[in-house]
């Protein structure tokens, strides 16, 4: 599961199902203003960035279907992931929602679909039709966002295919060390959203005296904080010398450096935990 090669933007993990994926990819979650997309994306493409990450709820499937049709590069070179709204939960729903999303995205396939949110009533049936798609070979792995051990233990008592991924909110001041090592029981690998913690963690003094020694920005060591710790990243910026920074992180922390990093765990999530929402379907 955990397999991996190379360095920056070739550093690569097997999924449980033997698909290959970035171990570092670009959140396209980045501004309300979609005129700024378009001119970030050319940036990541032109720094080495393959995996794009993107959902229903973002708004900007459409744009990202219109750039990728005109980069240049071809199909099988890119990582797609998107998500399933929570107002799209329901199997035919989902289905649907499906091929809504390929349709904007200017794509057949996706290479990694997940359910954005845990949702008590459809639970079972939005799981199963990833499982339809999966089994169509309309998508080439699927997953679950923001899914705690709970989440998944209620889904395991249905599911005939384990999930590949769980995306959930990590960054050094909500490190999820327990959740991380129960993924890892399951096979189900653990990415990243909001690594940087939206910006909160960057003005650390721990991470920043850290950083000092090592020549690097604050971000790149948080970044590499979590790549040593296994976890798959989908950091997110507009500023160009960021995007190309978040991929140099051709280095590695000492053991003393990644406890005080671990040390800084303050249980402070940047959004609502999942179970807000899920027992009495606010969504």
């Amino acid at each position: 599961m955990t397999g991996q090669k190379g360095g920056g933007e070739m550093r690569t993990i097997t999924l449980n199902n033997g698909v290959e994926m970035p171990m570092i990819g670009f959140g396209t979650d980045i501004s309300g203003d979609l005129t700024a997309l378009e001119p970030t994306l050319t940036l990541t493409i032109q720094a080495g960035y393959r995996l794009f990450d993107t959902a229903a709820s973002y708004g900007n499937q459409r744009q990202l279907g219109q750039f990728f049709s005109t980069a240049g590069i071809p199909r099988d070179e890119l990582f797609i992931t998107s998500k399933v709204a929570q107002t799209e939960q329901g199997y035919q729903q989902t289905l649907a929602a499906f091929e809504a999303t390929t349709q904007a995205l200017q794509t057949d396939y996706l290479d990694l679909y997940l359910v954005h949110w845990p949702k008590y009533g459809p639970f079972f049936e939005t799981w199963r039709a990833l499982e339809t798609l999966y089994r169509a070979g309309k998508v080439q792995a699927i997953g679950v966002s923001n899914f705690e051990s709970h989440h998944l233990d209620r889904l395991l008592t249905q599911a005939t295919i384990m999930p590949a991924i769980d995306q959930v909110e990590t960054h050094p001041y909500f490190n999820q060390h327990v959740l991380h090592e129960y993924l890892t029981t399951l096979g189900i690998y653990h990415q990243a959203w909001s690594p940087l913690g939206r910006g909160q963690v960057l003005h650390d003094p721990v991470i920043a005296k850290i950083a000092e020694r090592y020549q690097v920005s604050v971000a790149q060591i948080i970044l590499a904080w979590h790549l040593q710790k296994n976890v798959a990243i989908i950091p997110s910026t507009t500023h160009a010398e960021r995007i190309q920074e978040n991929l140099n992180l051709d280095f590695q922390l000492t053991v003393k450096d990644m406890a005080k990093i671990d040390a800084l765990q303050r249980g402070e999530r940047i959004m609502g935990a999942p179970d807000e929402n899920y027992m009495e379907d606010k969504w």
